[in-house]
């Protein structure tokens, strides 16, 4: 099947991106790079944004970590602010990345639609058990002497992540309702390209019937598919650094996961395959999507994004 053949009729679509995609490990952080790195996806993807309906989502992982170090080294100086608060931060930092860089491709390509974020609040539950275990990783890496540093003197739960050094947890839990998703709807059409649920979402609760932010980062791949299956789109995709998901991934053995099957995918992930700080939770999201509304997800780069609509390259999970 042709992905150009899909598009006679548009689709509706989501494409989640990570954070780390505005930001490569040597990379220093400044806003220049970030809106470079963001346009070079911008180039890679804008012909897929011309022919359908598209909500962007992305992560926040480097970025809410680099806020919430400069909370610390201005703590002094100004009140710094709570974790709720620096996700709101870097879901409009992030949103300006991408409008900035998409909006200068469509105008050089003639598209005509606009890029505008929504700053999105995704309930969560008080009682979620994330709160007593912190598994999200956010900021940059240390090396295990600075990562015992940092735990002793600023109490931070440190964990190694995915055998490139050590990162700060925080407690992430399962999004429940995205709280904007009316706007959203509303966008998501011929003329506009929302942004949503941007680093997951700003996490909040509902007590005594009153909205209030908590702190935690929610996993932007889990908020990404819970939007697409309120939105009901048709085809969920997750754009990371590697062109796909593996069997016995940075093993001599590992194995490429093509087209896979619900039930096939939900084995591997029984049998431990998935890294949790990585690839288990764009595992998880794709699951739930497809489950829930029978229509493919794909996990690649951006760079086989074409292909793997034509289910050449990528991981594609089918009912």
């Amino acid at each position: 099947m042709h992905f150009r053949r899909l598009n006679v009729i548009y689709m509706k679509a989501t494409i989640a991106v990570g954070g780390n995609a505005l930001l490569e490990k040597y990379d220093k952080g400044t806003a220049d790079e970030q809106i470079s790195r963001a346009e070079i996806t911008a180039l890679k993807t804008y012909q897929f944004f011309k022919d359908n309906h598209v909500v962007l989502t992305h992560g926040n992982g480097p970025q809410v970590g680099a806020i919430l170090m400069q909370n610390e080294f201005s703590a002094s100086i100004t009140p710094p602010m709570p974790l709720d608060v620096c996700d709101a931060m870097s879901q409009g930092s992030i949103g300006y990345f991408l409008q900035t860089s998409f909006q200068k491709v469509f105008n050089e390509k003639n598209i005509n639609k606009r890029v505008v974020t929504v700053v999105t609040r995704v309930l969560v539950d008080e009682n979620d058990p994330a709160f007593k275990n912190p598994t999200k990783p956010v900021g940059k890496y240390y090396t295990r002497d600075e990562s015992i540093i940092l735990q002793r003197n600023n109490g931070y739960v440190m964990k190694e992540d995915a055998g490139r050094g050590y990162r700060r947890v925080v407690p992430s839990p399962r999004p429940i309702d995205v709280l904007e998703i009316d706007a959203v709807k509303y966008l998501l059409n011929d003329s506009f390209v929302p942004v949503s649920v941007g680093g997951g979402g700003i996490p909040v609760i509902r007590k005594n019937g009153v909205i209030q932010g908590v702190e935690a980062v929610i996993d932007k791949d889990l908020a990404s598919s819970l939007l697409s299956i309120e939105l009901d789109v048709d085809l969920f995709v997750i754009l990371t650094a590697v062109d796909a998901a593996y069997i016995n991934f940075n093993k001599p053995n590992r194995e490429k996961i093509g087209k896979i099957s619900l039930e096939e995918i939900r084995k591997l992930r029984e049998q431990g395959h998935f890294a949790s700080g990585s690839m288990l939770p764009k595992i998880d999201a794709a699951i739930n999507f497809v489950e829930k509304t029978g229509h493919r997800a794909i996990i690649t780069n951006a760079e086989n994004m074409y292909p793997a609509l034509d289910e050449k390259e990528g991981t594609i999970i089918v009912p």
